[in-house]
């Protein structure tokens, strides 16, 4: 079962159209949970009572007491956030004093007011220690990298392509870094809204497709100028009458807003985009994947880079949304986060983000039509291309345009929750990595030289990764008997600085998953570039078998 915060519906379904009014969310949202809490008198000397949980907002909470309370009791609450329930950081013991505003005479339920909101209590007890934390740990691991570095220069010659690698490796991620913090998103124009198509490619998405599109409707953005275009792609499930459903749900507040095209036998995902496109009446097309789920301003902010001409493309953040399910997806939230916020905001510098990523992104309409029909029907040594389609409508644009990224435009997307999974959707990318990275070898030479220098140097590196791996834990150990300590302990080293930057911007729990994911990668993920190399021909979707797939196999 995927673990993440459950939001309590508000009274409408769309409550963040802007000609809907106010709504209660915006204020204080509020989600459920099956957490208990100690109600404990004013003097927080004794406990008076327990119960569950019902629901919680940053100001308050609904509890189901097994003692009768009054309004206006004065009380300290005593209550753990498991993870899950708030979104992520929240998660700690709090004490907070509380009043008792109402008392269900039916139900027993009592709500309480807090006296100082969840996050003035964390950023006051819990949140500064953390960052404090963070910056010593940075410090640290700095040194402990200008140590690990020192000892590499002094035997350099002891092992040449060792240590050469490893000094490559250190100025790629160290560069990645310092470009990073210089990195700011684009501010909002109120007044620079143009016309928004987002498009939805669905396959077999009926479990999380009405989220989906409910995140695509409900928008901050004026709505004579928002469609939502949805392309089944042939699903084999329910998510045809999922769409159905929600379009009867939603159609007296948005009419033809929402239109769902169905395609009758499955024809791969990037034919559904492209016919999404064609359908489109926007100036811009959002492409969103069916199991990522928009924020109320993700569209105004996206748009924004798009005031400059010489942009063409955009792409927001993309969190993972069951992070709080297993070790596998806690794992997976430090790396994509360190992706986006370090990787896609160094290249952003540059004005030359490599991988305009699926579960958000905006093109303009008119670049797009230009290269549409040669996107849809991309083959590859004559077999389509069924995968991949982010990278390589990336390397079209940046062909002519420059593409950036928008660290405030966030969507939340769900990852896959095991191995199994996880390892195919990986191969997948490799191999769109591989051969994409090889067209864009093309013509990234062009690009301004540092930012050049930089994506050669992220093509080669990975690519030598396995055989610098080999010969470090297995021949110098076996010809010199030295073992790969040093290495090791680089590894480590540069794992704790994506850590600890994690930890000082997310100030959360997880950002201890980032070290296993980093020896989790050497040990495992780093080997499938090998068969990626040795398959790259190969075009099945893997994770979502279909018939497109079988008829490329």
């Amino acid at each position: 079962m995927e673990v993440f915060p459950r939001e309590k519906p508000d009274r409408r379904f769309l409550p963040d159209i802007p000609s809907k009014g106010a709504t209660r969310r915006s204020h204080d949202t509020r989600y459920f949970s099956d957490g208990k809490a100690d109600v404990y008198a004013a003097n927080d000397k004794y406990r008076y009572c327990s119960g569950s949980v019902i629901n919680i907002s940053q100001g308050g909470m609904l509890l189901a007491p097994d003692k009768k309370l009054e309004v206006g009791q004065k009380v300290v609450l005593h209550f753990f956030l498991n993870s899950g329930t708030l979104p992520e950081g929240y998660e700690s013991f709090l004490k907070l004093p509380s009043t008792v505003v109402r008392v269900d005479s039916q139900t027993g339920q009592v709500a309480f007011q807090f006296q100082t909101t969840i996050t003035e209590d964390l950023q006051r007890n819990r949140w500064r220690y953390f960052e404090a934390a963070a910056l010593i740990g940075i410090m640290l691991t700095l040194v402990g990298v200008w140590y690990i570095k020192k000892e590499s220069i002094f035997y350099f010659w002891f092992d040449v392509p060792v240590f050469l690698y490893g000094l490559c490796a250190l100025f790629y991620l160290i560069t990645r870094f310092f470009f990073a913090a210089l990195y700011r998103p684009y501010p909002v124009d109120m007044h620079f809204t143009p016309s928004v198509s987002i498009i939805v490619p669905c396959f077999n998405e009926e479990e999380w497709i009405e989220r989906t599109v409910r995140g695509c409707l409900n928008q901050h953005y004026p709505e004579e100028l928002l469609e939502v275009i949805v392309v089944d792609d042939g699903s084999s499930d329910g998510s045809v009458a999922a769409l159905e459903a929600v379009k009867a749900k939603v159609y007296d507040e948005v009419g033809e807003r929402l239109r769902i095209h169905v395609f009758p036998k499955n024809r791969g995902k990037r034919h559904a985009m492209a016919a999404g496109t064609r359908l489109a009446k926007g100036d811009v097309m959002v492409f969103v994947d069916s199991d990522s789920f928009l924020q109320p301003d993700s569209v105004l902010r996206l748009v924004q880079p798009l005031k400059n001409p010489r942009i063409g493309a955009v792409t927001g953040r993309c969190e993972v949304e069951n992070k709080w399910t297993n070790m596998l997806t806690r794992m997976q939230a430090v790396r994509y986060y360190v992706g986006f916020r370090i990787f896609k905001a160094a290249e952003s510098i540059f004005d030359a983000v490599t991988c305009l990523s699926g579960p958000l992104a905006a093109y303009r309409r008119d670049v797009l039509m230009g290269y549409l029909e040669v996107w849809e029907h991309q083959t590859y040594l004559g077999r389509p291309a069924t995968f991949g389609d982010d990278r390589s409508l990336t390397n079209y644009f940046l062909g002519s345009h420059d593409t950036v990224y928008q660290h405030t435009s966030v969507t939340h997307t769900i990852v896959p929750s095991t191995y199994k999974k996880f390892y195919t959707q990986q191969m997948r990318w490799k191999r769109s990595w591989l051969r994409e990275t090889l067209r864009a070898c093309q013509f990234m030479w062009k690009k301004e030289p540092f930012m050049a220098i930089s994506f050669y140097l992220g093509f080669i590196l990975p690519l030598l990764g396995p055989v610098i791996v080999l010969r470090a834990f297995v021949v110098v150990p076996l010809l010199y008997g030295v073992w790969p300590i040093m290495y090791i302990a680089g590894v480590f080293f540069m794992s704790m600085l994506m850590c600890t930057s994690y930890l000082f911007i997310k100030r959360s729990n997880l950002w201890i998953y980032g070290i296993p994911f980093c020896f989790f990668y050497l040990f495992i993920l780093l080997w499938q570039i090998v068969w990626a190399v040795l398959t790259f021909w190969k075009s099945e979707w893997g994770t979502r078998p279909s018939t497109h797939d079988s008829e490329a196999h």
